[in-house]
């Protein structure tokens, strides 16, 4: 690839309804956690190589303004919470808009996704960090990009304050219909987090679950500690494809009780411990999960329902067999443990009472490795013109903190059939440990199909 991504044309865009003057939405304690992080995400398409972009990027442009109007948060800005008690910021929404990118790569998609990098991806996917005042400052960024020969990009980058992945998924996707449809399907759905129902037995004698509150609380109490951000150019992301195929032989060698998502994550964990040197045991991992389905929230729920548990990499590791069967099934019982309602909703009640107006300047899983389980994620739906789905999709948690990351997707829809177990991994480590991960034989035996590397 010999050139880098020009930027042609930012601009503004706000929605084609006024917003209720006076608006404001505050921010749930599991939305406040996740201060110190911002999501991105790109979805490639190849058009015919005869699209005329000029009017395809008009198109877009009137869409997503349709698009806002229902998503009156994303227009928003943040400001100042009067009530502390209620968090550090809240938004208002006053349809400041949407900061939106025009841009052009001088190559072909097929090119660019021959030879793509984490930072030559990055490139298609704006992103600001949050200013000292960010009276003005946009919460969320778009980014259009056209390839030579009909390829083309939608980026998307938001301040993970507001939304998680399955919420910038779900706008992207309302985005695409309002573009192909005229119409949003799923319109978004704005509210508190549900409080606790009352049982029927005795409450008053309940002992919360301690486990996910410990790591919650040691992660607030941290605050004064060093955790350091690590620059973009330290990392590099390697980007593993699995068929159907392929992941029922990992679930086979871990366990025959492992979700596709218990395997994966216990063959990435092994892995990399041992390319971090770790030869007795396994370096702590921090699990990330989706909570709607526990909390009985649909998909349209706008905000965060993400929630991370560590688990201890103390666990018997005596060969390559023992320790992925160790480790899938450690993974599947805090998997296990995580989709109990009652232990959600002691975290949440305990982070609305203890975590008062304290800004989480780090992140929550300290210096431990993320293994974020995404793969409900539909982005290959995000269909915005007739026929054309997304070639491919990536996400980048950002910034990096500690370990590195792992990140379990969706395959492609075109690659796999209907119920396949087919799943796509974003690992992004340091780059010398990067390259080692490539060569660790657990993975070679699986032969995956390397979409990203450095």
């Amino acid at each position: 690839m010999s050139s880098s991504v020009s930027i042609t044309r930012k601009k503004t865009l706000g929605s084609i309804k006024e917003v209720e003057d006076g608006k404001f939405c505050n921010l749930s304690v599991l939305d406040r956690v996740m201060e110190p992080f911002s999501l991105r995400i790109v979805l490639y398409y190849q058009f015919p190589a005869n699209t005329d972009f000029t009017k395809l990027k008009k198109k877009f442009g009137i869409s997503i303004s349709y698009t806002l109007s229902a998503f009156t948060i994303v227009v928003g800005r943040l400001r100042p919470n009067p009530t502390p008690s209620e968090g550090h910021w809240h938004i208002k929404c006053n349809d400041a808009g949407v900061r939106t990118i025009e841009a052009r790569a001088k190559c072909s998609l097929n090119e660019w996704l021959m030879s793509v990098t984490r930072e030559k991806e990055l490139e298609l996917i704006y992103w600001d960090e949050m200013p000292n005042n960010p009276h003005l400052w946009s919460t969320f960024y778009v980014q259009l990009t056209e390839f030579e020969e009909g390829g083309f990009a939608v980026g998307l980058s938001c301040a993970h304050l507001l939304a998680d992945a399955t919420t910038a998924t779900m706008f992207l996707k309302a985005w695409a219909d309002s573009h192909l449809l005229r119409k949003l399907q799923s319109p978004p759905l704005f509210h508190p987090l549900p409080p606790r129902k009352p049982c029927t037995s005795n409450t008053e004698n309940h002992e919360p679950y301690s486990d996910l509150i410990s790591h919650y609380k040691s992660s607030i109490e941290s605050i004064s500690n060093s955790i350091t951000a690590s620059k973009g150019e330290e990392y590099s992301t390697i980007t593993f494809a699995f068929s159907d195929e392929m992941v029922r032989k990992c679930i086979f060698e871990a366990s025959s009780n492992s979700s596709p998502f218990a395997a994966l994550a216990a063959l990435f964990w092994v892995c990399i411990s041992k390319v971090k040197g770790r030869n007795d045991g396994l370096i702590n991992m921090c699990v990330c999960l989706d909570m709607r389905n526990v909390l009985g929230l649909g998909k349209e729920f706008f905000g965060n329902c993400m929630v991370f548990k560590k688990v201890s990499g103390d666990i018997g590791v005596v060969d390559k067999e023992a320790g992925l069967a160790n480790a899938a099934r450690a993974i599947q019982n805090v998997v296990c443990e995580m989709e109990e309602k009652e232990r959600i909703m002691d975290l949440i009640e305990w982070l609305e009472k203890n975590s008062g107006t304290h800004r989480l300047f780090q992140p929550i899983n300290g210096n431990d490795i993320i293994c974020a389980n995404w793969d409900k994620l539909d982005p290959y739906s995000a269909e915005f013109e007739s026929g054309f789905n997304p070639v491919r999709a990536s996400y980048h948690l950002g910034p990096v903190f500690g370990e590195g990351q792992v990140i379990i997707l969706p395959s492609p829809k075109d690659s796999e059939k209907e119920g396949s177990m087919g799943r796509v991994v974003m690992v992004t480590l340091p780059k010398d440990e990067a390259a080692k991960l490539i060569e660790e034989s657990l993975i070679l035996n699986l032969s995956p199909n390397i979409l990203m590397k450095s």
